[in-house]
């Protein structure tokens, strides 16, 4: 028999009712859109299209995708035009991936920057499907002395400190962009890709941050110096300095980070016996390990791995918490990958507020 339970105002509800609550996104601007998945309720390795978190500069684009095409031009041997169906028919990677957006957990950093003011939930992950790069690259005969490969998107519009109208544009290193894992990308976890997370074709760079994976992909330019767009020369760059620009350099790798998602920041709890639990991800290796302290970083100890780890994606941790006395509790986490990163007590400070990575940290009472 199903147990009803009883709330203000005389409204009744179910037990069965009740497992239907589902999270939604957490909205941060309405125009551009700009939303995070609420990442302390989603249990699962793949986050639904609708649950992931979206960021974007400007307006949705418009345009047909009935008589889309992508052009690849500029230093190659032979210029050439893709029809989807051409794309469709090449031999295909699928790939699960963490994207991850450089202004992810911006809202901690003290002092405080401008910007979208992101918490926790600037990151998602799923399974991707489409062409390698370098295939299409192949086609096209890139020529010696090729330094960069630029990606034009079709959303575009006015900058902040510009009056002139830009599309989304960003480059990627000759390297970068001839690495197995690097795709031109049609589906999402097994369905076609989206029109918000750009549908027909996106560019997905796992391990580097979000701005590196291009939605909407209007042309691809092979070139032979380095790209000087805005949104590679003045955005996505650290600037670790307030009062000028000493010391800049550009976003890239996805530094390695964790998320404490049970219990939540200021929870109250019982006594009892709890799994913390959460994610830790990286852009360089795998994770290795993943700490916890429960006295505010006096002491650490090791959590539970659920998964193995895997390059490019996420991995979810546990620990088994014996809450037996009352008091507040300052928890902490930190990860530490392959490559021997680990998160550091305070993050990089930059004006931008990018990368932020240091120590997970919540504070629950226990009554």
């Amino acid at each position: 028999m199903t147990k009803q339970l009883r709330f203000k105002g005389g409204i009744h509800l179910t037990n069965s009712d009740s497992k239907k609550v589902k999270p939604y996104l957490i909205t941060k601007t309405l125009v551009p859109e700009n939303q995070e998945t609420p990442i302390h309720f989603v249990a699962e390795d793949l986050v639904s299209d609708k649950l992931f978190y979206r960021r974007n500069h400007f307006p949705y684009p418009a345009f047909s995708s009935s008589f889309y095409f992508l052009p690849i031009d500029g230093h190659v041997q032979n210029p050439s035009v893709f029809s989807l169906e051409q794309i469709y028919a090449m031999p295909s990677k699928t790939i699960k991936v963490v994207l991850e957006c450089s202004g992810d957990k911006r809202e901690l950093f003290k002092p405080k920057v401008f910007g979208e003011q992101m918490g926790k939930g600037a990151i998602s992950q799923g399974i991707w499907k489409g062409v390698p790069l370098r295939t299409l690259l192949q086609y096209a005969g890139m020529l010696d002395h090729t330094k960069e490969i630029v990606f034009e998107g079709y959303d575009n519009g006015p900058r902040t400190d510009s009056n002139n109208v830009y599309n989304f544009t960003r480059s990627l290193p000759i390297e970068k962009a001839l690495d197995e894992d690097t795709i031109i990308a049609y589906e999402y976890n097994n369905h076609p890709l989206s029109f918000k997370h750009g549908f027909p074709l996106r560019l997905i760079v796992p391990g580097w941050y979000g701005m590196a994976s291009v939605k909407w992909i209007k042309k691809i330019v092979v070139i032979e110096k380095e790209f000087k767009g805005p949104f590679q020369t003045v955005d996505y760059i650290y600037y670790p300095n307030q009062e000028n620009d000493s010391g800049k350099f550009p976003v890239t790798t996805i530094n390695v980070n964790s998320t404490i998602q049970f219990p939540l920041d200021r929870q109250l709890l019982n006594t009892g016996i709890y799994k913390i639990n959460g994610i830790a991800w990286t852009g360089e290796g795998k994770i290795a390990t993943v700490e916890i302290s429960m006295d505010g970083g006096q002491t650490w100890d090791p959590c539970k791995l659920s998964n193995t780890p895997k390059k490019h994606a996420w991995v979810r941790w546990t620990y088994t918490w014996n809450a037996l006395k009352k008091g507040e509790y300052t928890i902490k986490t930190r990860a530490t990958d392959t490559e021997g990163n680990r998160q550091p007590g305070k993050p990089l400070w930059n004006r931008k507020g990018y990368g932020y990575n240091a120590i997970d940290k919540i504070t629950v009472k226990v009554e």
